[in-house]
């Protein structure tokens, strides 16, 4: 997680140093040659300030998801960007670029807030409800109330998060006692 943040600053600086390029690699609602650029907007950010605020929130969720392993969690962070993405596409203002790591934030806080009831594993239910005690307050960044923020992307990122916990559980089989 320490080397995706990273990257995340190596690409602010670059899109600094050339001018702000890589702002075009953000989504713009129902173009259809936007659609390439879903997974690199998960990527791209406007300036260091939207960096920065998406930094620590990325490696604690994150760090938390890939526990379960590397194959498992980039599965679940791609599920989450398609889903994210796809419904920033559709439903976000015309002329609108949305670009940004919060919804996969918003995705891997909903995925971890969800999948120990899924995998009917004890620990993971409580760690997410830890995790939903100390980043719950987010929820509200997927409701339209602030301008210049992509509620769009905040709430299909939360959905991409459920929807990873059911595609990649693990269920813990129940034993002959039903426990």
């Amino acid at each position: 997680m320490v080397s995706w943040v990273a990257l995340l600053w190596v690409l602010e600086a670059i899109d600094v140093i050339s001018g702000h390029r890589l702002d075009s690699l953000g989504i713009e609602p129902r173009r259809a040659g936007e659609l390439i650029d879903i997974i690199p907007s998960a990527f791209t950010h406007f300036g260091f300030e939207h960096v920065a605020s998406n930094s620590l929130p990325l490696l604690v969720l994150g760090f938390i998801a890939a526990l379960r392993g590397i194959a498992r969690f980039l599965a679940v962070a791609f599920t989450i960007m398609v889903i994210g993405g796809l419904g920033v596409w559709l439903v976000a203002p015309a002329h609108t670029n949305t670009a940004g790591a919060s919804g996969v934030i918003f995705g891997l806080f909903a995925y971890l807030l969800v999948r120990g009831f899924v995998d009917r594993r004890a620990l993971d239910v409580v760690v997410g409800l830890i995790v939903g005690l100390l980043y719950g307050s987010i929820l509200w960044g997927a409701l339209p109330t602030a301008t210049g923020v992509s509620w769009q992307g905040h709430l299909f990122g939360l959905i991409g998060g459920v929807v990873a916990a059911f595609l990649f559980r693990e269920r813990v089989p129940y034993n002959r006692a039903g426990v």
